[in-house]
């Protein structure tokens, strides 16, 4: 596949999956794009997230407990390492596509570096996350962000209760980047530090309401997301607030996600989560 050609569909898929590009143009402009049905089948396959994927930390390590939990009303997925209590919280927050195996993955990423990382699905109000991507994304598209942004706020207080020092982080990929920009501005001092991976931003002038420091990532490539991002970032700095700003040059939208072939940077993905862990250090010890 030629790297125009990669960019092509990635952008198309992009739109089908982040704009609301109906399903059946989305599919004819593949197809022409690949040159058969055939072809683009297998195009969306290296592009999409693979759910049978090999998890990076086994849901059955033996370093870790883990369990489903409901936590201020909202079903979530608990990893922790055995080997420690009362740990400071960091939340992980999913894709559009819901929590699934491969969020709990990551959940289990944080909790092997000492923390007690929570992974809420926060379709529990309309009856949790289905087995069907597609269907997945079309139910967080319908959500009321209001009331998922206080289910947060709320899982953020039950969660200080009986986290070390009282402090909870939050880290989120794509619809949950932009979920913990706006959980930035609506949780006030209840967030202790935020992690975006190239999430969509708040209008800028709600710069001024963030309390939290964070930490955004970015993707060079991912236009979309960019033209909220930068100005959200520098109305950040402009407000006087502490956000640390990381730009990947040459990478794609979801390059953290080691389920999507064509879109996963390894090099990128390893270095945000190092920058990630070291922010958390820093900010919830």
């Amino acid at each position: 596949m030629t790297e125009d050609l990669k960019a092509q569909a990635i952008a198309l898929y992009d739109r089908f999956t982040h704009e609301g590009m109906p399903r059946r143009d989305f599919m004819a402009r593949m197809v022409a794009l690949a040159g058969s049905a055939a072809a683009a089948e297998a195009l969306i396959g290296s592009i999409a997230a693979s759910p049978a994927a090999a998890a990076i930390v086994p849901a059955d390590d033996r370093r870790l407990t883990t369990a489903d939990r409901t936590i201020a009303g909202t079903r979530a997925y608990v990893a922790e390492p055995r080997s420690r209590s009362l740990k400071p919280t960091v939340i992980v927050i999913h894709e559009n596509r819901g929590l699934n195996e491969h969020t709990r993955d990551v959940a289990r990423r944080a909790a092997l570096a000492g923390y007690r990382a929570v992974a809420p699905d926060f379709l529990t109000p309309v009856g949790g996350t289905p087995s069907n991507e597609d269907q997945a994304r079309e139910m967080i598209g319908k959500l009321d962000l209001a009331a998922a942004s206080a289910a947060g706020v709320a899982m953020l207080r039950e969660l200080a209760g009986s986290s070390r020092g009282g402090k909870v982080g939050a880290v989120g990929f794509c619809w949950g980047g932009a979920y913990v920009n706006r959980l930035a501005v609506d949780a006030g001092a209840d967030l202790d530090a935020g992690v975006v991976y190239y999430g969509t931003a708040p209008d800028p002038s709600q710069a001024e309401r963030v309390q939290a420091p964070l930490l955004i990532h970015l993707a060079g490539l991912d236009e979309r997301v960019n033209r909220t991002g930068f100005p959200w970032v520098e109305a950040l700095r402009a407000a006087g607030k502490p956000v640390t700003f990381q730009l990947y040059d040459g990478v794609n939208h979801a390059f953290h996600n080691d389920t999507s072939a064509e879109r996963y940077d390894k090099a990128a993905a390893e270095l945000s989560w190092q920058r990630t862990l070291r922010f958390f250090k820093r900010h919830l010890g």
